[in-house]
């Protein structure tokens, strides 16, 4: 697993996640920590073409997050 210490402070656009794509999220109770979760997107949430803390994502497996990175 990658390790960050942080949220990201320019996390991905809209734009540039999309259904189908691996990413590490955050979930909200999570924030300021290193409990980062990988999976692919399976919706995107956020109508918004940004959010400062990430786009909001439900993954294939159910989990909802905000994305951090792309992988």
């Amino acid at each position: 697993m990658q390790s960050f210490k942080h949220d990201n402070p320019n996390p991905p656009t809209r734009a540039e996640v999309r259904p189908g794509k691996a990413v590490w999220i955050i979930k909200k109770e999570n924030y300021g920590t290193d409990k980062f979760k990988q999976g692919i997107v399976k919706d995107i949430l956020t109508s918004n073409a940004s959010h400062p803390r990430g786009i909001k994502v439900r993954l294939t497996n159910g989990v909802v997050g905000r994305v951090q990175w792309l992988m």
